[in-house]
Formats: C-alpha cells, structure tokens, sequence
C-alpha cells in the first residue's frame, strides 16, 4: 500500500508548518512533524494547534540538517 504525505506549509525554504485543530496533540502529531523535517532534510519544524483553550505550539530540530 502506498501512502502520500504531505507538509501543510514550507515557510523561507526552511521550515516545516504542520497545523493542527485538535483538543489536545498526540505523540503521532509530534512524530508526523519530526519524520517531516528528517524526509525534507530541513533544520526546523513546528507544530501548532488551534485547537485547544489557547495557541498551542511546539519547535523541532533536525540536528542533522543544522549547519
């Protein structure tokens, strides 16, 4: 089975913007932004949602994209 993923946003050709509307984020949301920034070989990625009472959001590094 084949599966297509895609980024909602690539920001300045650096930066994974993955958006979310969820009561609460998982673990997955986490991984899905993490997986999309190491597949991309990009330094950054966030993940925020609009979901909850408040923004919620959360910064990863790709250690291996940072020069």
């Amino acid at each position: 089975m084949n599966k297509f993923f895609k980024a909602d946003f690539l920001c300045f050709d650096k930066i994974i913007l993955e958006i979310k509307s969820k009561t609460f984020l998982l673990k997955i949301d986490e991984q899905q932004t993490i997986n999309y920034i190491k597949a991309a070989d990009l330094p950054v990625g966030l993940l925020v949602n609009f979901g909850e009472k408040s923004l919620r959001w959360k910064r990863f590094a790709n250690s291996k994209a940072i020069s």
